[in-house]
């Protein structure tokens, strides 16, 4: 696995005061992305949360989040959560060490009181010292936000500096793009009341061990206002692979009002796992958990935006749609396909590629993408991605020959692929089409198919080292 590292530069560690009498709780920012520019330590918002036990609790299952490993659980993670400024409401974002779960914590409108809410995205400062403290938050006294620096830290040029080393997979940010583009294709499934969502939540494992149930992927289907487990993907049904994984919901039960539940359209029958994500509603604000196919598989290998990476037109179409997001809090494709004169599929596919150096993400609450700017190399997600690269060094080599809807496949090793065309889906009798039926996204031979047949020349160099960034 490739990796990297990457300072994390703090002016001081995150802290939750207590001394003058009141509560205020300060998130230490590091460099970021703003509608100015890259900025160190921007501020995004000063002021009240309206629920603080409730903002503390699920504050604190988006860092449990980001310090698990739900696979090899034994294997401790480091990540620090990610704050993006949206205008109106704040995010707090984070991807599980083994890639399979992703996080997010948004605070809207309500929950937010007295302060005004900046735009951009950045890393935010949760350690253990603070995590303590937020635990130990037991009553309705009033709580101040910080996100950002005070005047104080601004103008000391000699104050302390706290720096984190912190491991950066490439799956970690591939997992952001594969996440989003998956989340684009739910619907809500079930909502269940509170007194139903603590009673389906409290019955789930506690831990799994990270490893596939017995008899395959667990199901759940809604019955009543309820949830019922079923072995079996029948009509109705949606997904729950590694229950366990959903634990750090149970900090917020208490507060929960609803529990939502969104999937993918299914019609019963398939067997094959599938994602799915699990909001909490909550005052003020909402904490959803995205979880993988499977508690050993992250959301890194899905291969969901490989056929947008695939085409140069999505490429250009990408920067024209970067200038319309203006960290808006709700991306609509509609609204982007009129203000650009692109077709909405145009713009979707837009959107994924924007998607992959974390520049979009998608709220499934509000089936909407929205603005962020992940503040890490987001040239690596496609230097890195080997189905991408073998495709277009198949492509470059002059090894796919194409014959209506067949297509001819001439490996590296000199062993012929046969790719079928019907009605725009592409199959293959490689290894990895019969392993996973699509079910991962297309394999290198039927993306070297598609770039040949959407005008790709063999021997032209396709690499897009020039992209979006």
């Amino acid at each position: 696995m490739t990796r990297s590292l990457q300072a994390v530069t703090y002016r001081r560690p995150s802290v939750l005061d207590s001394s003058a009498g009141g509560r205020r709780l300060g998130l230490e920012t590091s460099r970021g992305a703003t509608p100015t520019g890259v900025q160190d330590h921007p501020r995004f918002f000063a002021g009240f949360l309206t629920s603080p036990q409730v903002a503390a609790a699920a504050l604190l299952a988006v860092a449990d989040v980001a310090a698990a490993r739900y696979y090899q659980p034994q294997l401790r993670a480091s990540l620090d959560p990610v704050v993006t400024g949206n205008g109106d409401r704040l995010r707090f974002e984070s991807f599980s060490g083994c890639g399979g779960v992703y996080a997010r914590l948004d605070v809207l409108a309500p929950g937010l009181d007295g302060g005004e809410v900046g735009h951009g995205t950045t890393n935010v400062d949760v350690n253990n010292p603070l995590r303590e403290a937020l635990s130990r938050l037991g009553t309705d006294d009033p709580l101040h936000l910080r996100v950002g620096p005070d005047e104080l830290a601004v103008t000391t040029l000699d104050g302390p500096v706290v720096e984190k080393k912190v491991p950066l997979p490439d799956r970690w940010l591939r997992g952001f793009a594969e996440a989003q583009v998956i989340a684009a294709g739910f619907d809500l499934r079930a909502e269940l009341p509170a007194d139903e969502a603590v009673r389906f939540l409290r019955g789930l494992p506690r831990a799994g061990g990270g490893r596939r149930a017995p008899g395959g992927p667990r199901w759940v289907v809604p019955v009543g206002r309820g949830l019922r487990p079923t072995t079996r993907a029948v009509p109705g049904a949606v997904c729950l692979p590694g229950p366990e994984r959903l634990a750090a919901l149970q900090r917020v039960l208490r507060h929960s009002t609803a529990l939502r539940v969104h999937g993918p359209a299914r019609g019963g029958g398939g067997t094959a796992a599938t994602a799915a994500a699990w909001e909490a509603v909550l005052p003020g604000m909402r904490l959803t958990l995205t979880l993988s196919p499977d508690a050993s598989r992250g959301f890194s290998g899905e291969g969901g935006v490989l056929d947008a990476l695939a085409t140069e037109e999505a490429a250009g179409d990408a920067e024209l749609i970067a200038v319309l997001l203006a960290w808006e809090p709700r991306v609509e494709v509609a609204g982007l396909a009129a203000a650009s004169g692109l077709t909405p599929e145009r713009v979707r596919a837009a959107l994924i590629r924007l998607g992959t150096s974390g520049r979009v993400g998608y709220d499934t609450a509000e089936a909407a993408y929205f603005h962020r700017e992940l503040p890490y190399d987001s040239a690596r997600v496609e230097r890195h991605n080997p189905r991408l690269r073998s495709a277009r060094a198949l492509v470059a080599a002059g090894s796919v020959a194409l014959d209506g809807t067949l297509a001819t496949v001439t490996a590296e090793d000199g062993h012929a692929h046969r790719v079928r065309d019907e009605a725009g889906v592409l199959s293959c009798s490689c290894l990895w089409w019969a392993r996973y039926r699509g079910g991962r996204g297309p394999c290198k031979h039927a993306l070297a198919v598609r770039m040949v047949r959407r005008g790709a020349v063999p021997g032209q160099d396709t690499a897009i080292d020039g992209g979006v960034r």
